[in-house]
Order: C-alpha cells, then structure tokens, then sequence
C-alpha cells in the first residue's frame, strides 16, 4: 500500500468529495483526480479511484434498478466504449507529461462549464436529438472518463433536455457510468495498474468512500450548495491549472 504522507494529504480529500458527490453534490468528484494527479502519475491516480468507484455503483444501481430509460443506455454506451478505447490508447502511448496536460485541461473545462451551467448557460442537445446525437455525447463522456473519472457534462448535455423524471434520470446516470466503469477495467489491467500496491490503496480508502457518501446525504440537506459548489470549481480550475504548469515544466 502506498505509505507516502503527502499522498493521503491529497487522497483523503480526495475521496471524500467522491463521497459527497455520490451522496448529492453532484460533479464535486471530478475533482478528485486532479487532487491525486498532485501526488502520483494520473494513470495511477485513475486506477486507484477506479475500484472504489465501483462500490459506489453498485449502492446506486440498486436503489435505482427499477427507474431507467433504456433508449438513452443503448445510444450512449457504445459511444462510451469507443471513447474508453481511445482514453486507453492515449495514455498508453504518450508521455505522462501528456497525460497531465490532458487532465489539467479537462479539470479546466469541467469547472468553467459547471461554473457557467450554474449561472444560467447552456449547452445541450435537442430534447428529441436522434440516437446516433447520444454516440457522440457517449464517446465524450467515454474518453473524458476514462482520463479523468469525469464523464458527466457530457452525458449530461444529451440526457438532462430529455426531461426524465428524477428517478429514472437519476437510475439512468447510475447504470450508465457503473457500466462505463466496469467497461475501463481492462483498460486499466492492460495499462498494468491493478497492482498489488494500486488494490491494497483503493481497499483501505473505501470505508471514507462510503461514510462520506452517508456524509454527503445528510450535508446537502444542510448547506448553501451554491458557495461549496463555486468553491470546489474555483480549487478544480487552480489545479487544473498547477497540473497544465506541470506537464510543461517536464
């Protein structure tokens, strides 16, 4: 297991607004990887939240199993697949400068998007957009995944125009990225990260996982979501940015 004290300086936290995310603070977990990617290589990174991730699906492809809309799952996850793939290829091929330039990129772009999404901006699909439209959304959602655990804007900008009900929506966005998740373990196998040291970590930090998942049920009852939210934004485009500087610097 990794012993390194800086790493769990990053990790906790790092976990935890996993957590959070999962219990309701929706998007906050995209900024756990470029809290690791501080620490450790994002391929590593990646591969150690991949498992804990994991269990976090299963909790909620269960509550929700009965509320989902198959149409949405069947045009997105081959997309997704072929996002995975090339997510896959990139990492393998290129330096880890590369990689580090790419999740300091995305963790930019993820917040300014969150942070104008939540002052009114918009950028969606039509709410009747055909299939092969949710591919596209699938292969973005797909490949950003796959580097940074940050798939949700864009499955988000296909499904939200289409209006689900909260359950269904809700239990759509679970079994999508549970299968996208399971869909980038060989990805990560063949890349050689589930090592000895990558399972142990992942197993010793999921008990944070799943309290702060409890933790973040009961927090977004409680507090001004708006100020934690451009907060979390605000630290994700700082070292978005810290990583970009990284991967220039060599």
């Amino acid at each position: 297991m990794l012993t390194d004290p800086v790493f769990y300086l990053l990790a906790i936290p790092a976990v935890a607004l996993m957590g959070l995310a999962k219990g309701g603070f929706s998007g906050v977990g995209a900024m756990s990887m470029p809290l690791l990617a501080l620490a450790i290589s994002p391929v590593q990174a990646a591969a150690i939240l991949l498992p804990i991730l994991i269990v976090q699906d299963a909790v909620s492809v269960w509550a929700f199993r009965r509320d989902w809309d198959p149409k949405i799952l069947l045009a997105m996850i081959p997309g997704a697949l072929v996002g995975i793939v090339a997510g896959y290829l990139l990492a393998a091929k290129v330096s880890a400068e590369a990689i580090l330039a790419v999740l300091g990129a995305i963790s930019i772009l993820f917040a300014v998007q969150r942070l104008w999404a939540s002052r009114g901006g918009r950028i969606a699909a039509p709410a009747n957009s055909p299939a092969w439209v949710g591919s596209l959304f699938g292969v973005a959602a797909g490949f950003t995944s796959q580097i940074a655990h940050a798939g949700g804007p864009p499955f988000q900008m296909y499904v939200l125009p289409k209006n689900l009900p909260p359950p269904a929506l809700i239990g759509t966005t679970a079994i999508f990225f549970a299968t996208i998740n399971w869909l980038k373990v060989p990805a990560y196998a063949a890349l050689g990260q589930f090592t000895r040291e990558n399972l142990l970590t992942a197993a010793a930090l999921t008990p944070l996982a799943i309290a702060t998942t409890f933790a973040g049920v009961w927090l977004v009852r409680r507090v001004e979501a708006e100020r934690f939210y451009t907060l979390i934004y605000v630290l994700m485009i700082l070292v978005g940015g810290q990583l970009l500087w990284e991967a220039w610097r060599g």
